[in-house]
């Protein structure tokens, strides 16, 4: 007999999570978000990531550019990535005028259309030096011709009226520059805050870890719980670390766009929805059988999933694994979000949850020594 589709959201009504974030889990998802880890600079925040991971695995190891990697079962030939990316976009200090200001670059995607008025924080070697995107006031515009915000022209005031000064605190061109906005719970169910893409997935793939370790789960294989440096300038982390482990799987998770909200095109991004379960894509990156593992393992649990399809690439770092390290089977499994590469990123309670339930589900699906190929 056919099961019944309760778990695709076009197929039913959608299930409910289980509850399965603790306080502890829940305090250390908002020190985590609220840290800055900016592309190239994720130390800190992969610091904040292994001393929570290290009592759910057995060992782990970092790699030259700040990769870390905990590892269960790290003897077993057969090995299974569960990966999220840990850095963020920022600015970097670029030009400093002789009147005190500063002109900026981006690192990643950084979104210029909001920068104007926003609080930020220039990470010196001296420490955090605050300061302001400024912007001419409605008054003095015309109204005919107002400016549009352009990295040509939004700048950073801290204070300072000459470039001496600006220099004296520390700054110089090459500093990195984060916004200064942290988390916060919308109606009850909605986190919302910076830089939820993708440490959002750091957050799930060390939940999926606990959770193992909490139902004494034994692995037919070795795990590696990735979280990956510099996605958002090219998938680069990824790229060295798949190298490195040489994994037989690989299970991505990031985040999506959800299409609901106003000047959102559906026909240009698809129907995806916060609250409806996470998305699966469609790609020639994503492994189809792998693909169909997940898909059987939503199914089997009753979590609710969408389906995304995510043509040339999936832009995330399933495309690193897919084609590294001569091809590893891989499937993404993401996130709803609004707001993407703002300072009000926002996602639904029971969607973290229910991406948390389906990797876990799904690595409790694989035997170990699993062949996907599709030609055998």
């Amino acid at each position: 007999m056919a099961k019944k589709k309760t778990s695709d959201r076009k197929g039913g009504k959608a299930a409910k999570a289980q509850n399965i974030l603790t306080p502890r889990s829940l305090e250390f998802m908002e020190r985590y978000l609220n840290n800055a880890s900016p592309t190239g600079f994720e130390s800190s925040g992969q610091r904040i990531w292994l001393d929570y991971l290290k009592p759910y695995i057995d060992t782990h190891f970092v790699d030259n550019y700040g990769t870390a990697v905990g590892v269960i079962n790290p003897g077993a030939k057969y090995k299974v990535v569960i990966e999220a990316h840990a850095d963020e976009i920022s600015w970097f200090v670029h030009y400093i005028t002789k009147d005190g200001f500063i002109y900026v670059r981006r690192n990643g995607g950084s979104d210029h259309i909001i920068a104007p008025s926003k609080r930020v924080n220039i990470h010196t070697d001296k420490g955090v030096v605050k300061a302001i995107f400024g912007w001419p006031a409605i008054h003095v515009r015309t109204g005919k011709n107002d400016p549009v915000p352009s990295l040509d022209n939004i700048f950073l005031d801290c204070g300072c009226s000459t470039k001496e000064e600006v220099e004296e605190l520390g700054v110089h061109v090459g500093c990195v520059i984060t916004y200064e906005d942290e988390f916060m719970v919308l109606n009850g169910n909605h986190f919302v805050g910076r830089a939820l893409d993708n440490r959002m997935g750091g957050f799930m793939i060390a939940e999926v870890a606990r959770l193992l370790k909490e139902d004494r789960t034994r692995l037919p294989f070795g795990l590696y719980i990735t979280n990956s440096v510099q996605e958002e300038v090219g998938l680069r982390g990824a790229e060295m670390i798949v190298e490195r482990i040489k994994p037989d799987l690989a299970l991505v998770t990031d985040v999506t766009h959800d299409t609901q909200t106003p000047m959102m095109s559906k026909v240009q991004n698809g129907d995806i929805a916060c609250g409806s379960g996470p998305v699966l894509s469609y790609a020639p990156a994503v492994h189809n059988n792998l693909l169909k593992v997940v898909v059987a393992a939503a199914q089997r649990e009753g979590i609710p999933f969408q389906r995304l399809a995510a043509s040339r690439a999936t832009g995330t770092d399933t495309d690193a694994f897919a084609y590294g390290s001569a091809g590893v089977p891989s499937a993404l499994i993401s996130l709803p979000l609004r707001y993407m590469h703002t300072t009000v990123e926002s996602v639904h309670r029971t969607d973290v949850e229910n991406v948390i339930r389906l990797i876990h589900a799904s690595l409790r699906s694989l035997k170990g020594g699993d062949d996907m190929r599709y030609l055998k």
